[in-house]
């Protein structure tokens, strides 16, 4: 992860702990800043298998602690999160969109989009020589027409990637507790 700065070890290392992990698929589920609160109640509420009005103050208390003092701190330092200790509020940085990867459901299989897009590439480079060499049925279509097939053909594929990965990424739970479950 050259682009990042994180060595591999330094990445296993701020994931290594569930409940930094439970914190970061809380931010990228929430987006935007956070409340210290909020986000404690809730990777309180998945630790104990509970919901957060159900916690009781020991709980809650205990992951606050812990999230407050250690865990934020460390991936703030990493540049993973921004967070102000003093006003309790907690976000993402650019940065952690690098973790995605490690973070992600790997329990669903994954759309192989590098083939997608050859095969999408390749068929969009038979259709320019069948418009081109003028080869039956491709002879129908205009510059602009095989242009604009193409385009669109692209636009709709980046814009349905998008919405795979964000459905993938931006879950209720983490992956590790939809498994868990049996989700």
């Amino acid at each position: 992860m050259a682009s990042s700065g994180l060595s591999q070890d330094q990445v296993f290392e701020v994931l290594k702990s569930p409940r930094r992990r439970y914190a970061l698929y809380y931010l990228r589920r929430e987006g935007g800043t956070v409340e210290l609160s909020d986000l404690t109640e809730q990777v309180a509420a998945w630790e104990n298998d509970t919901t957060p009005t159900e916690l009781t103050s020991d709980q809650r208390k205990r992951v606050y602690i812990s999230l407050y003092q250690t865990h934020l701190p460390k991936l703030d330092d990493a540049r993973i999160i921004e967070y102000d200790r003093e006003d309790g509020e907690v976000s993402l940085s650019r940065r952690a969109r690098e973790l995605d990867t490690y973070l992600g459901d790997v329990s669903r299989p994954e759309i192989p989009w590098d083939r997608y897009y050859l095969a999408l590439s390749l068929g969009s480079i038979v259709l320019v020589l069948g418009v081109w060499f003028e080869i039956y049925p491709f002879v129908l279509l205009s510059g602009i027409a095989t242009a604009m097939i193409i385009l669109v053909a692209y636009a709709l594929s980046a814009i349905g990637q998008y919405f795979y990965y964000r459905r993938r990424t931006v879950q209720g739970t983490p992956p590790e507790l939809r498994r868990a479950e049996g989700q």
